[in-house]
């Protein structure tokens, strides 16, 4: 099973923006609630696997989205920040 990872924004605003390049690009994501355990501006994440982290980095950073943060799934601890 592949590792799923989540971002996580301060608007709803970057959130669909963040949505709409990320499905153009063909990159398999699923909108997905912000955890209580994360910190966020906004009440919806997107979800990820792993192995598109790089083209995810890419598209973020060549397309100035702004992120709160990048998680992975952590069994014991609920949701841990990795970038």
């Amino acid at each position: 099973m592949e590792e799923e990872l989540l971002i996580s924004f301060d608007s709803t605003q970057q959130a669909l923006r963040a949505e709409m390049l990320l499905e153009y690009a063909e990159i398999e994501i699923d909108i997905f609630p912000t955890p209580k355990e994360i910190t966020a501006g906004c009440a919806m994440s997107i979800q990820f696997f792993r192995d598109a982290l790089s083209d995810v980095r890419k598209i973020v950073a060549e397309q100035n989205i702004e992120i709160r943060g990048i998680y992975g799934k952590d069994d014991n601890k609920g949701y841990e920040l990795i970038e």
